[in-house]
């Protein structure tokens, strides 16, 4: 597979998916995460759990990486001049591509090459990430909003950072892991940690993302507790560019139809 890995890119199979993101305040998507896909020739379709972290020890994830920023933003502005709206497009960074030296000179170059406005771009990080080096860390991050860019946190309360890190960290947005969300509705514990999530971070002006909706239920709660935006299964699966917009407009026909706002505001 490590072979077969380094001669993906190449061969063309890797290719990305985008999985519409959602504000929770006026039922209207408003970016998308764009998510890594390998297709083998004899294997078929590999999962990222799988060759995402072979990619990051052999050092591959960074001309992968590099691959996937670029034609994040070219296709991110793409759909934004085809749907007419103003689209964000996250893109994760791993471990390694965060250290990289010409990291800056990597985004900017995609922002240039695509057109897209820097302030359509987010940049995802884990929280195992911002635990190392802190002092570079910084320095890193606050070029990259220099830039124009976005930061957001992924898999928030899966690692081991600390609220005191926000208060040092220039950060944008925290996406609550889905195995908080998921639990959220039956398991007391795991609605305290989203609600004190939610409260801490609009206290320290960041918004919230909830990845994992995959019911109303996981929806009514989120809003109910003023998350500010959402992805998962509820409102579309992860698509191919081409069917992107067909996923918005099934979006927001779902809540118009069903008022669901409405709804969640009178209950």
């Amino acid at each position: 597979m490590d072979t077969a890995l380094r001669h993906a890119l190449v061969r063309e199979e890797l290719f990305l998916h985008y999985q519409p993101l959602v504000s929770l305040t006026t039922g209207r998507v408003i970016g998308m995460e764009s998510l890594l896909r390998w297709h083998h020739p004899k294997l078929g379709v590999i999962s990222p759990a799988t060759f995402i972290p072979l990619a990051e020890e052999t050092g591959l994830i960074v001309a992968i990486g590099e691959w996937a920023l670029k034609r994040s933003c070219r296709q991110a502005k793409i759909l934004c001049d085809e749907l007419g709206l103003e689209l964000s497009v996250s893109v994760n960074l791993s471990p390694r591509q965060f250290e990289q030296s010409n990291l800056l000179e990597v985004i900017g170059g995609a922002l240039s090459e695509s057109k897209l406005p820097p302030r359509n771009l987010q940049l995802e990080l884990t929280e195992n990430t911002l635990m190392i080096n802190s002092a570079s860390n910084l320095e890193k991050l606050q070029q990259i909003r220099q830039l124009g860019a976005r930061v957001a946190i992924d898999d928030f309360g899966t690692g081991f950072c600390s609220f005191s890190y926000l208060l040092q960290y220039p950060v944008d947005r925290l996406k609550i892991d889905q195995s908080f969300v998921m639990k959220a509705v039956t398991e007391p514990n795991a609605a305290t940690v989203v609600r004190t999530i939610v409260a801490m971070s609009h206290h320290l002006g960041i918004k919230v993302i909830a990845e994992g909706v995959e019911t109303p239920e996981h929806l009514r709660f989120l809003a109910q507790r003023k998350c500010d935006e959402a992805q998962g299964f509820y409102f579309s699966r992860p698509v191919p560019a081409a069917a992107f917009g067909a996923a918005v407009a099934a979006i927001h026909r779902m809540f118009d139809e069903r008022k669901l706002l409405e709804e969640i505001r009178l209950a």
